[in-house]
């Protein structure tokens, strides 16, 4: 018993010990860094008013209607009725079908371009080229995409547009591409691509730069040449920031660029452009059934959070890369 009640004692005074320290650590921390933790203030209350804030608003869902007047806590509750009514809609399938057809797209053609972009950037030798064409393929992500979406339709114009210029060297009839079913997802990606890849690079440049030169200095001294170089330590020096950027673009999966859409859809590419966001645009905004297109939104977001939980642990098992 007295063992007993000794060890009890100790593991009393470990644990108070371990309490004090942290104490001690957050203080010191605190006192050495409190500059920079207010700096995070505006950041944690852009979050909490712009994100968290919101969140109330989803109880609408679970209403019949609502009214600016009354407040969400006085309209009618009616339970799971518009997650039903939504399962059940007509449109339901071509909407789930055609944003994950448009997110299947991207992330097999979007995500690998920056990668490719940054590993050529990484093998050029001449500074002043690589700046160059670093500078030019930035430039795009700072195009508004109203710019972006009229640039489109002048290119794709039928008086003289680029697009169908190109066509008639090949002896092609002139198209609407805008109004082709068939040519809406194809533009979308590749203006995606054009726009974002350059600026996505920044990110695995960084990663690059972090990879060890000695390691490539001995791989040479082995006799490796530039390909195996980059099978065997640039893409594994890499892959880390690569499996955390899926990860967070998988979580990402049913939110399909609303603006770009929108401003490129027109009636004849309904079948192919429609989405959720766009959807949800027409129910809540146009029509006024905010109820209903916050049960849809509300079903958007909790498939994103699952897919991105499924993404980090089976990432995590895999290996050992994930957000937390």
């Amino acid at each position: 018993m007295e063992l007993k009640l000794e060890k009890q004692q100790r593991q009393a005074l470990k644990g108070s010990g371990t309490k004090k320290n942290k104490l001690v650590f957050l203080k010191k921390e605190w006192q050495r860094n409190k500059y920079v933790y207010l700096m995070l203030i505006p950041v944690l209350a852009y979050y909490f008013i712009f994100h968290y804030g919101p969140m109330y608003g989803l109880l609408m869902a679970f209403q019949k209607s609502y009214s600016p007047i009354k407040g969400i806590l006085e309209g009618k509750w009616i339970g799971f009725d518009n997650f039903t009514m939504f399962f059940n809609s007509y449109y339901f399938w071509r909407i789930i079908k055609n944003t994950l057809i448009l997110s299947f797209y991207s992330i097999l053609f979007g995500f690998p371009a920056p990668i490719i972009l940054a590993l050529l950037l990484n093998e050029v030798r001449k500074k002043w080229f690589k700046s160059t064409v670093q500078t030019i393929s930035y430039m795009p992500h700072f195009i508004s995409v109203v710019v972006v979406v009229g640039m489109l339709k002048t290119f794709s114009s039928l008086d003289g547009g680029l697009f169908n210029v190109i066509r008639s060297f090949f002896d092609l009839q002139p198209i609407m591409f805008l109004a082709e079913k068939d040519m809406f997802r194809p533009m979308y990606i590749l203006s995606n691509i054009w726009q974002g890849a350059g600026w996505a690079s920044i990110i695995f440049l960084a990663a690059l730069s972090n990879i060890d030169p000695q390691l490539y200095e001995a791989a040479k001294m082995d006799g490796a040449g530039r390909w195996k170089q980059l099978l065997h330590i640039t893409l594994p020096g890499i892959m880390p920031t690569v499996v955390i950027m899926l990860i967070l673009r998988l979580g990402a999966v049913m939110n399909a660029d609303f603006q770009k859409i929108l401003l490129m859809q027109t009636a004849p590419t309904y079948e192919t452009s429609d989405v959720i966001s766009t959807f949800i645009y027409r129910s809540g905004i146009l029509e006024g059934n905010y109820t209903y297109s916050t049960a849809i939104g509300l079903i958007n977001g909790i498939i994103n959070f699952s897919l991105l939980l499924m993404a980090n642990a089976i990432s995590k098992k895999v290996n050992s890369t994930s957000l937390w």
